[in-house]
């Protein structure tokens, strides 16, 4: 397994908003123009604030500490234009370090969400796939109110569970990385899939 993805430093993955086991992401359901989402910490406190810019071609979402976005933590841009299974770079916008990417599973995801994990070197390392192919057709068919879950594994190993609350107006996200005890995951990695697949779902809906 890549060592992008391995445990990094205490001082530097392992401490602070990137070391929490529990977020909660919260975006309102109605917003014209881009889309904005609040990520909480397990005690309520606002741990990443993240936004994306609208009328852009090439999606580009940015991470930051506050939401006065004084402090950049992570980018996430797409690397073509309007591409279906379109692959994400996610780098650390304070060191300039690739972190990874995510790849959407175009096809696959016509009836059920696939995202590919990458290394910083383009190797796959994982996926995080929604839970119920039933519950997925459902939601594409019958009605999109159904609440969506994923769960992600590098290998065999589950390190992330994403579930999203029953909110008509209000879409809130339960992001659980309380099972990856090895921390295998890059939480940066873990952080910016979660955000781009709010944002993906939020405008397809």
């Amino acid at each position: 397994m890549s060592s992008a993805l391995q445990t990094r430093s205490p001082s530097s993955l392992a401490a602070g908003r990137f070391g929490q086991t529990r977020y909660m992401i919260r975006r309102k359901f109605f917003k014209l123009f881009g889309g904005a989402f609040h990520i909480y910490d397990e005690v309520g406190n606002l741990a990443f604030y993240s936004k994306m810019k609208a009328f852009k071609l090439k999606e580009d979402l940015r991470i930051y500490g506050d939401e006065e976005m004084r402090e950049e933590l992570l980018t996430i841009k797409a690397r073509g234009i309007l591409d279906f299974g379109m692959t994400y770079d996610v780098t650390d916008a304070a060191t300039g370090e690739r972190v990874g990417a995510l790849r959407r599973k175009g096809l696959r995801s016509i009836l059920r969400d696939q995202w590919l994990v990458l290394d910083a070197n383009d190797q796959e390392t994982g996926k995080i796939e929604e839970d119920s192919m039933m519950l997925a057709l459902v939601r594409r068919f019958l009605t999109n109110l159904v609440p969506q879950s994923f769960s992600g594994k590098l290998g065999e190993t589950k390190v992330l569970a994403f579930h999203q609350r029953f909110n008509p107006f209000i879409q809130k996200i339960d992001l659980d990385f309380s099972m990856d005890d090895r921390n295998l995951l890059d939480r940066r990695l873990g952080i910016a899939a979660a955000v781009l697949m709010c944002a993906i779902e939020g405008r397809q809906q």
